[in-house]
């Protein structure tokens, strides 16, 4: 039996504060299966961008151990997680980051750049074909600028699959758009899970809540709940 993509095991994390320490993380134990999509949420302050920065390796925990796709993140140093992270692990953030200086073509390249692992020339081919997954190839050559928050968020995961990582992370990936161009983009993680990519994101949205297989609640730096979503009827007021 395989194990579980994601593994923590008594994750505490703590930061100073003057002369005591504010402890954001306490002994917390997760797993997540390869294809699952968990969804992380709570209120503010809550932990669980910690959370979500743990499993990244953008953060190591103060005590506990950290595994992701086989590598202890908890031993690695600075050097090696940045290499770590770039082969195994696609990001997207609330508000794109997308390089403004480059088109959307580019953007998506960039990761494979820095990666090496495509010959130079098939890294444009797989840029264009991952622009076509998200409905962008009529864009490609465009400024992001020039494009809709919801097309640049496309773009954005588009650019976070460049290196075929194993993990899929978000956060708040609909935060920054208006309904309809959330829309566009909860339909291209819809495709996402449909293809068994492992997703974990932290988000507010209810709506996108309810489309993960689980949804993990952090309060005051503890998983509270961990179980399937409550998923309302269509119409029906869903708490924030």
């Amino acid at each position: 039996m395989s194990r579980p993509l994601i593994e923590l095991r008594g994750v505490r994390k703590t930061f100073p504060l003057g002369e005591r320490e504010v402890t954001v993380l306490d002994d917390v134990s997760l797993t997540v299966e390869r294809g699952e999509f968990v969804a992380i949420v709570g209120a503010s302050g809550s932990g669980k961008s910690t959370l979500l920065n743990m499993i990244t390796g953008i953060d190591r925990p103060t005590a506990g151990e950290v595994r992701v796709a086989g590598t202890a993140l908890h031993e690695l140093d600075e050097n090696r997680l940045a290499i770590w992270r770039g082969e195994h692990v696609g990001v997207v953030f609330q508000f794109f980051q997308l390089l403004p200086a480059l088109t959307l073509l580019q953007n998506v390249v960039l990761p494979m750049d820095f990666a090496g692992r495509l010959p130079a020339k098939q890294r444009r081919e797989r840029a264009e074909s991952l622009l076509a997954q998200v409905g962008l190839t009529a864009h490609a050559d465009q400024l992001p600028g020039t494009v809709s928050g919801g097309q640049q968020q496309r773009a954005a995961i588009a650019r976070a699959l460049a290196n075929d990582p194993p993990l899929l992370v978000a956060d708040e990936p609909t935060g920054n758009l208006d309904s309809r161009t959330a829309d566009e983009v909860l339909a291209v993680l819809d495709a996402l899970r449909a293809a068994d990519r492992t997703i974990v994101l932290v988000t507010h949205a209810p709506d996108l809540a309810e489309r993960a297989d689980r949804v993990v609640r952090v309060v005051d730096g503890r998983i509270a709940a961990d179980g399937p979503p409550v998923r309302h009827p269509a119409g029906a007021p869903t708490a924030a």
